[in-house]
């Protein structure tokens, strides 16, 4: 069996601790690491290279948005889940934008931790565009005009099966659910969200509904 490998960054040992034990109770799970703060992160990545980081937003030397940032700039880059006290929090928001693949709220129910790691290492994002709009809603600010013209000019670079594709994954849907809604293949909608990825400079599943939300906005 191979194991999806999983680092812990958080600066409280309780919550490390817990979180360890909730992975480790599923076999297909590996606790690989653990470190304090944001600015062991990326030493920690590159010492046990894991497919998956738990990483908390508040800390004190270095936090997870910088460090989730730091380690998407990695050559192999891990995918990142981001640990919130508040769904609408606009740290939250800076982490999606930043390459978090999603968040989890610390009092999530241990099997759905165990779900969301499962499925951001199977390439998909464990947080609903629904939840992005309100979160971008939430917290608009004084660049969403620019934001929104930039969305619109690299959407405007796509082939329109490539911007079909986007708008669908921006509508939450999964690849199955694209192949499903556009009658093509899994594997055909594999190639597209991989050439997505590319187009339009973004880190995940996420940040191309971040982008189709941003072109949109009125």
């Amino acid at each position: 069996m191979v194991r999806i490998k999983v680092l812990l960054v958080d600066d409280d040992a309780l919550v490390r601790a817990a979180l360890r034990i909730i992975l480790s109770s599923a076999e297909d799970l590996q606790v690989v690491g653990e470190v304090d703060d944001g600015a062991r992160a990326v030493a920690a990545v590159r010492k046990f290279q894991p497919d998956i980081v738990l990483m908390d937003i508040r800390m004190a030397q270095m936090d997870g948005i910088t460090a989730t940032a730091a380690l998407r700039r990695l050559d192999r880059p891990p995918q990142v889940i981001v640990l919130t006290t508040f769904q609408a929090d606009e740290q939250v928001m800076s982490a999606l934008r930043a390459g978090a693949s999603g968040f989890l709220v610390k009092d999530t129910a241990p099997a759905e931790i165990i779900n969301a790691v499962r499925v951001v290492a199977s390439g998909d994002a464990i947080i609903s565009p629904s939840v992005t709009r309100t979160l971008i809603s939430h917290f608009g600010d004084a660049q969403a005009s620019d934001r929104r013209r930039t969305a619109a000019q690299r959407l405007g670079a796509l082939t329109e099966r490539e911007r079909e594709v986007a708008l669908v994954i921006g509508a939450g849907a999964s690849n199955a659910q694209v192949a499903t809604t556009l009658f093509m293949s899994e594997a055909t909608v594999k190639a597209h969200v991989s050439r997505l990825f590319t187009k339009l400079d973004v880190a995940n599943r996420v940040q191309i509904a971040i982008v189709v939300h941003d072109a949109d906005q009125s």
